[in-house]
């Protein structure tokens, strides 16, 4: 059966417009399902990984590199933080810092000398993604995901109890390094905010397996692309049947309503398609299939309609 299912953000994220009649047409007669909410519930809706937590260091150090086996990985990702009257806020992460390697370059010395002191080996294969890499039987803390830490405070996100201490200790210790490294005075002087920290998260060693319904994954998300390595199965490519395609970067109820979903309605309508689904991150999915077509008495359904 050829099916089309589209990753989507949360429906908060889109304007609460009209959606061509069409598209409204089409949810009205969809079957509808609420299911758990969340940007990791929404992946583990589509893959099943054979590992406690996922690690993903692990998962993208494989991506980046391949040499992700027989090693422990942590994210140790550039970090933009901000100090405030309870303590510190981080501001940016990652690609949002629109980091390259010229970043990488400057900053990595003074921060590889300091993971060697405690037997670490720090690098950064892609500008965005820095890695540590760390004994395989290395008992580790809780690190929280960049996306919990945006915008609230840093410290209530540390890695807490004994097991925290190293990691609280060496991340203070890094902080120090950025914070006085002449090389974020150009990167300010360029208009970018500096990289005065990191943050530590998703680690781990590979999973023994990963699977997944789908012939295909079509996404530039990291972690998505690194699941979809993990499991076997084709990324990118010209669409074939059972695909499962990223538009979590979505933003405009335009794009979404006149550019992603009425190819997929035509091919709906001639056959090519026999099953569509949107799955939005809120936890709502409508599943479309071809024979929803006879319920003409259905009525015309708006995407933020409870």
């Amino acid at each position: 059966m050829a099916t089309a299912t589209l990753l989507l953000p949360a429906r908060s994220r889109f304007a609460a417009a009209a959606l061509p009649d069409d598209v409204s047409a089409a949810l009205g007669r969809a079957e509808q399902a609420d299911v758990a909410a969340g940007e990791r519930e929404q992946l583990q809706r589509h893959f099943t990984v054979a590992a406690p937590d996922w690690p993903v260091a692990a998962l993208t150090r494989q991506l980046d590199v391949g040499d992700a086996a027989g090693a422990s990985w942590l994210r140790a990702d550039p970090a933009y933080v901000v100090p405030d009257m309870q303590g510190a806020r981080m501001m940016g992460h990652g690609d949002t810092l629109r980091p390259d390697a010229q970043d990488s370059a400057a900053l990595l010395p003074a921060l590889q000398a300091l993971f060697a002191e405690s037997g670490f080996t720090f690098d950064a294969p892609s500008p965005s993604r820095w890695y540590l890499r760390l004994p395989i039987d290395l008992a580790l803390p809780r690190f929280a995901a960049p996306d919990e830490v945006l915008g609230d405070d840093l410290f209530a996100h540390l890695p807490d109890g004994d097991a925290g201490r190293r990691w609280r200790a060496l991340l203070t210790e890094a902080q120090v390094v950025l914070h006085t490294h002449p090389w974020n005075q150009q990167r300010l002087a360029a208009g970018k905010q500096p990289i005065n920290s990191l943050w530590f998260w998703g680690p781990g060693v590979m999973p023994v397996a990963v699977s997944t319904r789908h012939a295909q994954v079509r996404s530039r998300d990291a972690l998505l692309r690194g699941l979809a390595q993990a499991a076997g199965v084709a990324v990118d490519g010209e669409q074939t049947v059972d695909a499962l395609v990223d538009l979590r970067q979505l933003r405009s109820l335009q794009q979404l309503g006149t550019e992603a979903i009425p190819p997929l309605l035509a091919a709906l309508k001639r056959g090519e398609l026999q099953t569509l689904v949107l799955d939005f991150e809120d936890g709502r999915q409508f599943t479309l299939d071809r024979r929803q077509r006879w319920k003409f008495w259905k009525k015309p359904r708006q995407l933020h309609d409870a």
